[in-house]
């Protein structure tokens, strides 16, 4: 038999009276998680006690901590009852303690709890912060959740070094101000028990330790949560937001749409790949933000019809992910990523029920993107040429039909549009997207052409004059290659 036993807060006569009695029969072989706390140190100075300290010492990593912890505790129940002694209560934020009741559950060994005062308890009571009614969430420090929500009374346990407190500060500071101020709570129901309220920017090194936890409560919650509260606000009391539709927004949609890829656009063509540029990265991080505004303001409007919700795009999104990457979440097994994208249109096609691969492109896609997208989709099930040398001699051919039919407007307009058509192929096959190489080439023809209106009027220029600004401005630009255009 195990007898998984909880020492409580502090030292061992603060300690369940019932707890202690048990601990101290002499049949009972008592091991104890740590001597680094004020019970379990007392304990060993009344009876012999097996510590797991030397586990720590010698493990690399905590899961190796724990699981050497249950195997020593379940190897000493063969040869009779043993109880297994931890800070606080077995039944909060103790690993060891569910491994061994897992391994027992399979052993057929019985296990019996006497859960003492928590850490938590402690909390609660020193914080105020009462769990049924505004809910609350309990992290570990050493394990803190991306994203990271504070959308709910949150205490922070387990910050027992200093790099774990400043992994734990640099999460914070990433969605809160560095004033926000917080509960600070160390060594709670001991002899140096202290709560204190301190900013973010002031935790340091001396906010660490074994017995050290942090409380966040918050008026207002930040990040995607607050994102969410601030919108539906906005719809109820902003005259403006309230008079929005779902039509008077699509412009805003294509507007912040397009701004987001002329901030792509200034990264490095490697990004995510080499050294950051952090200018450049604001930039997209605020776009994006912009962006992400239209979509959570259209999520509103439908969720006041009751049609879904920002909650149930981001469910469905998810779910439509794990169904189209059967080789990550199930058991397909793929070559290439030719094979993924074969199945991702495959698995796409099943889903919609679509009768044509040309199903479901937008028509209202810029002409250059929706060629692009229909030559992708035909590509992946095999129409495509099957080499370079294809495509270009398909390009020429294009030219020729255009240059025959100068002098014949309406077939022009058509011919024109084959060779567009098959330089998207060109520009497909040589991994270049032909919208964003469209987008540069505007924008350094744009940066030019003002560097030529930069040296003086152009009235009563000759074109071999102005010709020679367009050089000098070329000329006084980075290499292309070397600025990524």
């Amino acid at each position: 038999m195990i007898l998984l036993a909880g020492l409580g807060p502090a030292g061992l006569d603060a300690s369940d009276p019932s707890t202690r009695e048990r601990l101290l029969e002499p049949e009972v072989t008592v091991v104890v998680r740590t001597l680094r706390h004020p019970a379990a140190a007392e304990l060993a100075q009344r009876r012999p006690v097996i510590s797991c300290d030397d586990i720590y010492e010698g493990a690399a990593d905590f899961d190796e901590v724990y699981g050497a912890i249950a195997d020593r505790v379940v190897a000493l129940a063969a040869a009779g009852p043993v109880a297994y002694a931890v800070p606080g209560s077995p039944l909060v934020g103790e690993r060891s303690v569910r491994l061994i009741r897992k391994i027992a559950a399979t052993s057929g060994i019985a296990v019996e709890v006497m859960a003492g005062t928590s850490f938590l308890d402690l909390v609660l009571d020193r914080s105020g912060i009462d769990p049924l009614e505004r809910g609350l969430q309990v992290l570990d420090a050493r394990a803190l959740p991306s994203p990271l929500f504070l959308h709910l009374p949150t205490v922070i346990a387990q910050i027992d070094t200093p790099l774990v407190l400043y992994e734990a500060r640099d999460a914070l500071l990433r969605l809160l101000p560095a004033d926000t101020e917080l509960l600070w709570l160390d060594d709670l129901g001991g002899p140096a028990e202290r709560v204190e309220s301190v900013t973010l920017e002031a935790l340091g090194k001396s906010h660490a330790g074994p017995r050290a936890s942090l409380a966040v409560d918050l008026e207002a919650a930040p990040g995607w949560p607050g994102l969410l509260w601030t919108m539906g606000r906005l719809r109820k009391e902003c005259p403006w937001d309230r008079r929005q539709t779902h039509h008077s927004l699509a412009g805003h949609l294509v507007e912040e749409t397009y701004e987001v890829l002329a901030a792509l656009e200034s990264l490095p063509p490697e990004a995510p790949g080499g050294e950051p540029d952090h200018a450049a990265y604001a930039d997209v991080e605020e776009e994006l933000g912009d962006l992400l505004l239209q979509i959570v303001f259209h999520a509103n409007l439908a969720a006041e019809t009751g049609a879904f919700d920002a909650e149930t795009v981001a469910e469905l999104l998810r779910r439509k992910l794990v169904f189209r990457h059967p080789h990550v979440f199930g058991d397909v097994q793929v070559e290439g990523v030719d094979e993924v994208l074969s199945n991702w249109e495959r698995l796409k096609g099943d889903e919609k029920e679509r009768e044509s691969l040309m199903d479901g492109v937008p028509d209202a896609l810029p002409a250059l993107a929706r060629a692009y997208t229909m030559q992708r989709r035909v590509a992946r099930v095999g129409f495509d040429w099957p080499d370079l040398d294809g495509v270009i001699a398909k390009v020429h051919e294009e030219l020729g039909e255009v240059l025959e039919a100068a002098d014949e407007p309406d077939a022009l307009v058509l011919e024109v549009g084959d060779l567009l058509f098959s330089l998207v192929n060109l520009a497909r096959h040589l991994g270049v997207d032909p919208e964003q190489a469209l987008r540069r080439a505007c924008g350094r023809f744009e940066r030019r052409f003002r560097v030529v209106e930069d040296q003086g009027t152009l009235a009563g220029l000759s074109l071999e004059e102005m010709d020679e600004r367009w050089e000098a401005a070329k000329a006084a630009e980075p290499d292309a290659r070397d600025s990524g255009e």
